[in-house]
């Protein structure tokens, strides 16, 4: 189950089982899913599912996803509707809104391989912008206030702003590396609710990349935080 602005949605089963899961699938019908959220079937999902940040993952990533969920055990569970609401019409249009993503991460030959490793993590697997981004009415991110704080993300809490010049953009560099590994802030204090689940991934992290994840974060022009 996972707890969204729109409601309560059942999320699906994605071992290789063959019959409930995604054992079936193509690798092609996989890329699909996770570049433009369409399902094998046609249908689209709901952004809940993030594929507008996954649609900039590398095919080698892809395939390194894919590769490792084949390895779970296969657990024979049958997905279970979510419960009606007026978001579910909006699936195609959301669908529409993915189009014009630009598929895989292209480097920025103006930035040194540091920059673009952070740009990669931060917009794709780090998925920061799926509770940092405030959203439009079909739970699109708003582009030109990437980052800059939402105030309904995920648990219907607010996240902030994490562009430079707010309060989280003053951190230092080395700020942001020990929150991502401890969770600890320079407040002398520690991350909660969904950001405290994020750094037990980000603690995972090599220390080159909590690094290169805080210099892109440093790097970015500050938008000023709505209120």
């Amino acid at each position: 189950m996972l707890d969204t602005p729109f409601g309560r949605i059942r999320t699906p089963n994605i071992t290789p089982d063959a019959e409930t899961g995604i054992g079936r699938w193509q690798f092609d019908d996989f890329v699909r899913a996770l570049r433009w959220g369409i399902a094998p079937d046609d249908t689209h999902y709901v952004p809940a599912f993030p594929f507008p940040y996954y649609n900039r993952l590398s095919a080698g990533d892809l395939a390194d996803i894919r590769a490792f969920l084949d390895t779970l055990p296969a657990v024979p569970r049958r997905n279970e509707a979510s419960a009606p609401n007026n978001f579910a019409g909006a699936r195609r249009a959301i669908a529409v809104t993915a189009t014009p993503f630009p598929g895989p991460y292209q480097a920025d030959p103006t930035r040194d391989q540091v920059w673009n490793r952070g740009a990669y993590l931060v917009e794709t697997v780090g998925r920061c912008g799926d509770c940092h981004t405030p959203r439009d009415v079909f739970s699109a991110p708003v582009s030109d206030r990437a980052l800059a704080g939402s105030p309904a993300g995920f648990g219907h809490k607010a996240a902030p702003n994490i562009t430079p010049g707010s309060g989280v953009g003053r951190w230092t560099e080395e700020d942001i590396v020990t929150m991502l590994r401890t969770g600890e802030t320079p407040e002398v204090d520690f991350v909660g609710g969904a950001m405290a689940e994020v750094v037990k991934n980000t603690a995972r992290l090599d220390a080159a990349d909590r690094r290169a994840i805080a210099i892109y974060l440093k790097s970015l022009p500050a938008i000023r935080s709505q209120k």
